[in-house]
């Protein structure tokens, strides 16, 4: 079926951005250290894209169904205030997130890659998705980032709603 058609002027009513930890900001994968130290790769397109997207002003969530504490230090450095872990319940936490920044709902996009971030995908006013999410959430998506989860995709979305804002990367980046 594929993502849904949408125009850009949807993406200018976007105010704050949440996005799904595990397979969309990683790429899903998981090593584990001999000791039991969980690592996760995180890339540096989508950390500048979290980096201009906060620089043009939209508020950002992470919601992740894992409680793990590298969600913790990615928040930490990318400065995102709003972060829950060991969510089974997205919709509700993306509920209290828009309470919490003072947007509705049609006013967040929620990124997320599996079935279990389709209740906050039906209820955010866009929603999109890294090419290699499920096939369900492909099909629910306003957005498929050509790019796969934890390489880029995240950079994409940004790059769209900048582009719909007529912003130019490299201005966003020059602020503060």
């Amino acid at each position: 079926m594929g993502p849904r058609k949408f125009r850009t002027t949807r993406l200018k009513t976007i105010r704050a951005v949440a996005i799904d930890v595990d397979g969309v900001l990683s790429d899903g994968g998981l090593w584990w250290g001999p000791h039991g130290e969980e690592w996760k790769r995180f890339s540096f397109a989508d950390i500048m894209g979290i980096s201009l997207a906060r620089r043009a002003g939209l508020i950002l969530a992470l919601i992740s169904g894992e409680n793990s504490p590298l969600v913790d230090r990615y928040a930490e450095k990318m400065h995102i205030k709003h972060v829950v872990k060991g969510c089974r319940d997205k919709a509700t936490a993306l509920r209290d997130f828009a309470s919490a920044a003072g947007v509705s709902l049609s006013e967040i996009c929620f990124m997320g890659d599996d079935v279990n971030d389709l209740p906050a995908m039906k209820i955010s006013g866009f929603c999109a998705a890294p090419a290699n999410a499920a096939a369900v959430v492909l099909e629910q998506a306003d957005f498929v980032a050509k790019a796969r989860g934890g390489n880029g995709a995240v950079r994409e979305l940004v790059d769209a709603l900048l582009a719909a804002r007529h912003l130019d990367p490299r201005e966003v980046f020059a602020r503060d």
